[in-house]
């Protein structure tokens, strides 16, 4: 086993595991797009990003990846962390503002505005849909073609796959499938229409403090604000 700390208290977890593992392990909740159990890790959303190390020397990286390692030191929900998440939202919502996950997403990370100018892609390039067509399928109908800008998914050649089933699972998986409940024409990036109350605590520490409920209903950083 090995031993390292998450959120200042020590933990065990296997060797092999992953940050994200050993996290959803202990009960604690971290945002992921891209992952899925039962597919191979990604990181590609950047999401589930965590803060490692301490000081000057701490850095971002994706949880769903990072293999666990003695001694290390992880914080969950730094105000650092939720920066970056936040930051992650609103350019996936660029480029899908019609996904229900992304906009559900952005009320629950307090996302109340979107910097970008939207894409209107309609894929936030996850890859959820290509890995379970090859992992889960068998077929490997679809993949990541080009880079940059122009990087998109799609068949070989752009054309209708042969091996393609029909099956329907990268419809099913996909998160900018899903759409935001004004539906396709909507006349506004973010629907905020979910929106619950943004947790106050990171105003006054470093990390969040309502560990045993939502974000923002332990009322700590409200009495703390009244003191």
């Amino acid at each position: 086993m090995i031993t390292f700390r998450m959120n200042g208290l020590e933990v065990q977890a296997e060797e092999g595991s992953t940050i994200l593992e050993t996290a959803q392990f202990y009960g604690l909740e971290i945002p992921t797009l891209c992952h899925n159990d039962g597919l191979t890790p990604f990181g590609g959303c950047r999401l589930c990003v965590v803060e490692i190390g301490e000081g000057l020397r701490s850095k971002l990286v994706s949880s769903c990846t990072y293999p666990v390692e003695p001694g290390l030191v992880v914080r969950t929900d730094s105000a650092r962390v939720w920066k970056a998440r936040r930051m992650m939202i609103e350019l996936m919502l660029a480029m899908a503002p019609g996904s229900k996950v992304l906009q559900d997403l952005a009320s629950k990370f307090g996302v109340t505005e979107v910097r970008f100018t939207p894409r209107n892609e309609e894929c936030v390039l996850c890859g959820l849909c290509t890995r379970i067509c090859a992992e889960q399928m068998d077929a490997e109908a679809i993949g990541f073609q080009q880079r940059g800008n122009k990087r998109k998914i799609s068949t070989p050649f752009d054309m209708r796959s042969e091996v393609c089933r029909l099956c329907g699972a990268c419809m099913y998986i996909c998160p900018a499938c899903q759409l935001r409940c004004q539906g396709p024409q909507a006349e506004t990036a973010l629907c905020n229409g979910c929106l619950t109350m943004e947790p106050s605590c990171l105003d006054h520490y470093e990390d969040l403090q309502c560990w045993m409920y939502d974000a923002g209903r332990c009322g700590t950083c409200v009495q703390e604000k009244k003191s």
